[in-house]
């Protein structure tokens, strides 16, 4: 899911509109959508371990 959220920052999409395209796929909130919160926090630990900001 980090993969796919960076290739779509990459491509110049708003956090807002990342989060309304990310899914949870399993779990009690299956098919939710995931909250802006969510999103940055998941960049933000993918650029953390990329080395990058």
């Amino acid at each position: 899911m980090a993969a796919y959220a960076q290739s779509l920052r990459a491509n110049g999409l708003p956090l807002p509109q990342i989060a309304s395209e990310l899914v949870i796929t399993s779990g009690k909130d299956k098919g939710e959508h995931l909250s802006v919160a969510t999103v940055h926090r998941i960049l933000a630990e993918a650029d953390e371990a990329d080395g990058t900001e």
